[in-house]
Protein backbone atom coordinates (compact mmCIF):
# COMPACT_ATOMS: atom_id res chain seq x y z
CA UNK A 1 0.00 0.00 0.00
CA UNK A 2 1.61 3.71 -0.40
CA UNK A 3 2.84 5.50 2.94
CA UNK A 4 1.06 8.71 3.41
CA UNK A 5 3.43 11.58 2.22
CA UNK A 6 4.98 13.64 5.57
CA UNK A 7 2.78 16.44 5.62
CA UNK A 8 3.52 18.21 8.94
CA UNK A 9 0.38 20.68 8.96
CA UNK A 10 -2.31 17.81 7.72
CA UNK A 11 -1.08 15.10 10.93
CA UNK A 12 -0.95 18.49 12.99
CA UNK A 13 -4.20 19.33 12.64
CA UNK A 14 -5.55 15.41 12.93
CA UNK A 15 -3.52 15.39 16.09
CA UNK A 16 -4.46 18.15 17.74
CA UNK A 17 -8.28 17.22 17.27
CA UNK A 18 -7.94 13.95 18.68
CA UNK A 19 -6.14 15.58 21.74
CA UNK A 20 -9.31 17.69 21.92
CA UNK A 21 -11.33 14.38 22.15
CA UNK A 22 -9.47 12.77 24.24
CA UNK A 23 -9.17 16.50 26.85
CA UNK A 24 -13.43 16.69 26.36
CA UNK A 25 -13.40 12.97 27.46
CA UNK A 26 -11.75 12.72 30.55
CA UNK A 27 -14.64 13.76 32.73
CA UNK A 28 -16.78 10.62 31.01
CA UNK A 29 -13.68 8.72 32.21
CA UNK A 30 -13.78 9.27 35.48
CA UNK A 31 -17.68 8.79 35.67
CA UNK A 32 -17.46 5.53 34.28
CA UNK A 33 -14.78 4.29 36.30
CA UNK A 34 -17.24 4.90 39.47
CA UNK A 35 -19.31 2.17 38.18
CA UNK A 36 -16.90 -0.32 36.83
CA UNK A 37 -13.04 -1.96 37.05
CA UNK A 38 -10.49 -1.00 35.14
CA UNK A 39 -10.91 -4.01 32.91
CA UNK A 40 -14.37 -4.04 32.47
CA UNK A 41 -14.36 -0.39 31.52
CA UNK A 42 -11.42 -0.83 28.78
CA UNK A 43 -12.89 -4.02 27.55
CA UNK A 44 -16.40 -2.91 26.54
CA UNK A 45 -15.16 0.89 25.32
CA UNK A 46 -12.63 -1.02 23.37
CA UNK A 47 -14.85 -3.37 21.55
CA UNK A 48 -17.66 -0.43 20.97
CA UNK A 49 -14.53 1.34 19.31
CA UNK A 50 -13.73 -1.33 16.94
CA UNK A 51 -17.92 -2.22 16.61
CA UNK A 52 -18.21 1.23 15.64
CA UNK A 53 -14.95 1.59 12.96
CA UNK A 54 -16.59 -1.97 11.50
CA UNK A 55 -18.87 -0.39 9.26
CA UNK A 56 -17.23 2.73 8.57
CA UNK A 57 -14.55 0.08 6.91
CA UNK A 58 -17.35 -1.73 5.26
CA UNK A 59 -18.57 1.09 3.58
CA UNK A 60 -14.98 2.95 2.08
CA UNK A 61 -14.14 -0.94 1.43
CA UNK A 62 -17.25 -0.78 -0.77
CA UNK A 63 -16.76 2.77 -2.21
CA UNK A 64 -13.32 1.66 -3.57
CA UNK A 65 -14.31 -1.43 -4.75
CA UNK A 66 -17.15 0.76 -6.97
CA UNK A 67 -14.40 2.98 -8.30
CA UNK A 68 -12.57 0.45 -9.24
CA UNK A 69 -9.76 0.80 -6.58
CA UNK A 70 -9.78 -1.67 -4.46
CA UNK A 71 -6.78 -3.98 -4.09
CA UNK A 72 -7.16 -7.55 -2.69
CA UNK A 73 -4.44 -8.06 0.61
CA UNK A 74 -1.73 -10.22 -0.40
CA UNK A 75 -0.55 -12.82 2.20
CA UNK A 76 2.39 -11.23 3.44
CA UNK A 77 -0.07 -7.98 3.76
CA UNK A 78 -2.37 -9.99 5.35
CA UNK A 79 0.21 -11.10 8.28
CA UNK A 80 1.58 -8.02 8.36
CA UNK A 81 -1.63 -6.10 9.09
CA UNK A 82 -2.06 -8.95 12.05
CA UNK A 83 0.87 -8.51 13.44
CA UNK A 84 0.71 -4.48 13.44
CA UNK A 85 -2.74 -4.70 14.98
CA UNK A 86 -1.57 -7.20 17.41
CA UNK A 87 1.59 -5.14 18.43
CA UNK A 88 -0.59 -1.98 18.94
CA UNK A 89 -3.33 -3.69 20.56
CA UNK A 90 -1.14 -5.52 23.58
CA UNK A 91 0.88 -1.93 24.04
CA UNK A 92 -2.42 0.16 23.83
CA UNK A 93 -3.70 -2.68 26.34
CA UNK A 94 -0.52 -2.95 28.52
CA UNK A 95 -0.24 1.37 28.87
CA UNK A 96 -4.03 1.74 29.42
CA UNK A 97 -4.02 -0.42 32.52
CA UNK A 98 -0.81 0.52 34.32
CA UNK A 99 -2.13 4.02 34.22
CA UNK A 100 -5.31 2.92 35.41
CA UNK A 101 -3.63 0.78 38.36
CA UNK A 102 -1.55 4.19 39.39
CA UNK A 103 -4.91 5.86 39.83
CA UNK A 104 -6.88 3.15 41.40
CA UNK A 105 -4.25 3.01 43.82
CA UNK A 106 -3.35 6.62 45.18
CA UNK A 107 -1.62 8.61 42.44
CA UNK A 108 -4.30 11.60 41.62
CA UNK A 109 -6.07 12.32 38.37
CA UNK A 110 -4.07 15.51 37.83
CA UNK A 111 0.00 14.32 38.37
CA UNK A 112 -1.28 10.85 36.62
CA UNK A 113 -1.56 13.00 33.71
CA UNK A 114 1.31 14.57 34.07
CA UNK A 115 3.78 11.51 34.37
CA UNK A 116 1.53 9.43 32.05
CA UNK A 117 2.95 12.80 29.67
CA UNK A 118 6.69 11.98 29.77
CA UNK A 119 6.26 10.05 26.53
CA UNK A 120 6.77 13.51 25.23
CA UNK A 121 10.65 13.22 26.53
CA UNK A 122 10.72 9.40 26.24
CA UNK A 123 9.89 9.22 22.23
CA UNK A 124 12.79 10.98 21.50
CA UNK A 125 14.90 9.33 23.59
CA UNK A 126 13.57 5.61 22.59
CA UNK A 127 14.11 7.54 18.80
CA UNK A 128 18.01 7.59 19.84
CA UNK A 129 18.12 4.29 20.88
CA UNK A 130 16.79 3.12 17.64
CA UNK A 131 19.46 5.55 15.66
CA UNK A 132 17.09 7.84 14.42
CA UNK A 133 18.19 11.62 14.44
CA UNK A 134 16.26 14.31 16.85
CA UNK A 135 17.34 17.80 15.88
CA UNK A 136 18.08 19.53 18.79
CA UNK A 137 14.99 22.42 18.46
CA UNK A 138 12.82 19.17 19.23
CA UNK A 139 14.58 18.44 22.44
CA UNK A 140 14.31 21.61 24.08
CA UNK A 141 10.93 22.07 22.81
CA UNK A 142 10.04 19.01 24.45
CA UNK A 143 11.40 19.56 27.83
CA UNK A 144 9.62 22.89 27.88
CA UNK A 145 6.46 21.52 27.04
CA UNK A 146 7.04 18.90 29.94
CA UNK A 147 7.90 22.05 31.87
CA UNK A 148 4.11 23.46 31.13
CA UNK A 149 2.83 20.31 31.90
CA UNK A 150 4.07 20.66 35.22
CA UNK A 151 2.61 23.72 36.32
CA UNK A 152 -0.76 22.73 34.36
CA UNK A 153 -0.69 19.43 36.12
CA UNK A 154 1.04 19.85 39.96
CA UNK A 155 -0.66 21.34 42.30
CA UNK A 156 1.96 21.39 45.42
CA UNK A 157 5.16 19.41 45.91
CA UNK A 158 5.93 16.34 43.60
CA UNK A 159 6.26 13.84 45.66
CA UNK A 160 7.01 9.80 44.44
CA UNK A 161 5.28 7.09 45.67
CA UNK A 162 4.99 3.54 44.57
CA UNK A 163 1.48 3.89 43.01
CA UNK A 164 3.19 6.44 40.42
CA UNK A 165 5.52 3.98 38.90
CA UNK A 166 2.70 1.94 37.36
CA UNK A 167 1.60 5.42 35.68
CA UNK A 168 5.42 5.65 34.78
CA UNK A 169 5.30 2.31 33.30
CA UNK A 170 2.34 3.71 31.27
CA UNK A 171 4.11 6.72 29.84
CA UNK A 172 6.83 4.13 28.66
CA UNK A 173 5.13 1.83 27.17
CA UNK A 174 2.73 4.50 25.47
CA UNK A 175 5.96 5.58 24.10
CA UNK A 176 6.70 2.51 22.46
CA UNK A 177 2.69 2.39 21.19
CA UNK A 178 3.49 5.64 19.09
CA UNK A 179 6.71 4.68 17.63
CA UNK A 180 5.19 1.21 16.72
CA UNK A 181 2.60 3.27 15.22
CA UNK A 182 5.10 5.41 13.42
CA UNK A 183 7.02 2.22 11.90
CA UNK A 184 4.31 0.20 10.82
CA UNK A 185 1.44 2.51 10.35
CA UNK A 186 2.11 3.85 7.04
CA UNK A 187 2.20 0.53 5.20
CA UNK A 188 -1.36 -0.43 6.24
CA UNK A 189 -4.98 0.95 6.54
CA UNK A 190 -4.89 3.51 9.39
CA UNK A 191 -8.43 2.46 10.46
CA UNK A 192 -8.11 -0.90 10.04
CA UNK A 193 -5.45 -1.25 12.24
CA UNK A 194 -7.64 0.99 14.48
CA UNK A 195 -10.31 -1.37 14.29
CA UNK A 196 -7.88 -4.35 15.00
CA UNK A 197 -5.96 -2.57 17.74
CA UNK A 198 -9.25 -1.77 20.07
CA UNK A 199 -10.98 -5.51 19.10
CA UNK A 200 -7.20 -7.11 20.78
CA UNK A 201 -7.49 -4.87 23.67
CA UNK A 202 -10.68 -5.17 24.00
CA UNK A 203 -10.27 -9.05 24.49
CA UNK A 204 -7.51 -8.93 26.59
CA UNK A 205 -9.20 -6.26 28.88
CA UNK A 206 -12.31 -9.06 28.63
CA UNK A 207 -10.23 -11.97 29.90
CA UNK A 208 -9.46 -9.94 32.98
CA UNK A 209 -12.71 -8.36 33.51
CA UNK A 210 -14.13 -12.01 33.66
CA UNK A 211 -11.40 -13.35 35.95
CA UNK A 212 -10.94 -10.49 38.75
CA UNK A 213 -14.06 -8.23 38.20
CA UNK A 214 -18.04 -8.33 39.00
CA UNK A 215 -20.16 -7.01 36.68
CA UNK A 216 -23.56 -6.59 37.42
CA UNK A 217 -26.68 -4.93 34.84
CA UNK A 218 -27.37 -2.14 37.25
CA UNK A 219 -23.57 -0.70 37.15
CA UNK A 220 -23.18 -1.23 33.54
CA UNK A 221 -26.15 0.66 33.16
CA UNK A 222 -24.92 3.60 35.37
CA UNK A 223 -21.65 3.50 33.55
CA UNK A 224 -22.90 3.17 29.92
CA UNK A 225 -23.32 6.67 28.67
CA UNK A 226 -19.13 6.90 29.80
CA UNK A 227 -18.85 3.80 28.33
CA UNK A 228 -20.46 4.88 24.67
CA UNK A 229 -18.70 8.39 24.60
CA UNK A 230 -15.43 7.04 26.01
CA UNK A 231 -15.97 4.11 23.44
CA UNK A 232 -17.35 6.03 20.28
CA UNK A 233 -15.26 9.12 20.52
CA UNK A 234 -12.09 8.73 22.82
CA UNK A 235 -11.38 5.48 20.92
CA UNK A 236 -13.17 5.02 17.84
CA UNK A 237 -13.07 8.51 16.33
CA UNK A 238 -9.65 9.95 18.56
CA UNK A 239 -7.46 6.34 18.53
CA UNK A 240 -8.37 6.70 14.39
CA UNK A 241 -7.23 10.16 14.09
CA UNK A 242 -3.74 9.59 16.14
CA UNK A 243 -2.76 6.59 13.61
CA UNK A 244 -3.52 8.96 10.34
CA UNK A 245 -1.93 11.77 12.19
CA UNK A 246 1.03 10.13 12.82
CA UNK A 247 1.34 8.73 9.18
CA UNK A 248 2.04 12.29 8.66
CA UNK A 249 4.05 13.60 11.05
CA UNK A 250 7.39 12.77 12.72
CA UNK A 251 7.08 10.96 16.21
CA UNK A 252 8.06 13.44 18.69
CA UNK A 253 6.37 16.05 17.16
CA UNK A 254 2.95 13.94 17.32
CA UNK A 255 3.74 13.20 20.73
CA UNK A 256 3.76 16.68 21.80
CA UNK A 257 0.66 17.54 20.26
CA UNK A 258 -1.22 14.41 21.49
CA UNK A 259 -0.27 15.86 24.86
CA UNK A 260 -2.04 18.64 24.28
CA UNK A 261 -4.92 16.82 25.64
CA UNK A 262 -4.08 18.24 28.91
CA UNK A 263 -5.20 21.68 28.03
CA UNK A 264 -8.05 20.68 26.82
CA UNK A 265 -8.99 19.39 29.37
CA UNK A 266 -8.78 22.21 31.50
CA UNK A 267 -10.36 24.19 28.68
CA UNK A 268 -13.43 21.80 28.75
CA UNK A 269 -13.73 21.96 32.77
CA UNK A 270 -13.59 25.87 32.42
CA UNK A 271 -16.28 25.96 29.42
CA UNK A 272 -18.63 22.98 30.89
CA UNK A 273 -18.05 23.07 34.78
CA UNK A 274 -17.19 26.89 34.73
CA UNK A 275 -13.64 26.26 36.81
CA UNK A 276 -11.63 29.19 36.75
CA UNK A 277 -7.96 28.11 35.92
CA UNK A 278 -5.22 29.75 38.05
CA UNK A 279 -2.49 31.80 36.55
CA UNK A 280 0.11 28.90 37.24
CA UNK A 281 -2.08 26.84 34.98
CA UNK A 282 -2.45 29.35 32.02
CA UNK A 283 1.01 30.02 31.95
CA UNK A 284 1.13 26.61 31.92
CA UNK A 285 -0.99 26.19 28.71
CA UNK A 286 1.07 29.37 27.28
CA UNK A 287 4.41 27.15 27.67
CA UNK A 288 3.23 24.14 25.66
CA UNK A 289 1.47 25.78 22.96
CA UNK A 290 4.75 27.82 22.37
CA UNK A 291 6.95 25.18 22.47
CA UNK A 292 4.70 22.92 20.14
CA UNK A 293 4.55 26.15 17.84
CA UNK A 294 8.38 25.99 17.79
CA UNK A 295 8.79 22.36 16.96
CA UNK A 296 6.88 22.97 13.92
CA UNK A 297 9.16 25.19 12.08
CA UNK A 298 11.02 23.54 9.39
CA UNK A 299 14.60 22.77 9.54
CA UNK A 300 17.32 25.04 8.32
CA UNK A 301 18.76 22.80 4.91
CA UNK A 302 22.62 23.03 4.55
CA UNK A 303 24.06 23.81 1.19
CA UNK A 304 25.13 20.92 -0.53
CA UNK A 305 28.78 20.52 -0.73
CA UNK A 306 30.41 21.47 -3.90
CA UNK A 307 31.73 18.64 -6.24
CA UNK A 308 35.11 17.98 -7.12
CA UNK A 309 33.77 18.98 -11.02
CA UNK A 310 32.38 22.41 -9.56
CA UNK A 311 35.49 22.71 -7.98
CA UNK A 312 37.56 22.55 -10.88
CA UNK A 313 35.52 24.33 -13.02
CA UNK A 314 35.84 27.60 -11.08
CA UNK A 315 39.45 26.94 -10.45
Amino acid sequence: MPQPKRNNLVGSLLLTLCAVIWGSSFVAQSTGAQFVGPFTFMSLRSLLGSAFLLPVILCTDAVKKKKGAFAAQTKAQKRYFLKAGLLCGLALCAASLLQQFGIDRGTASGKAGFITALYILLVPIFSVVLRKRIRPLIWLCAAAAVFGLYLLCIKGDFTVQRSDLYVLGCAAVYAVHILIIDHMSPHVDGVKLSCMQFLVTGILCGVGMLLFEDVTPGLLKSAAGSIAYSGIMSSGVAYTLQILGQQRTEPTLASMLMSLESVFALLTGFLVLHEVPTAREGVGCLVMFAAILVAQLPEKKRPAPASAKDASQTS
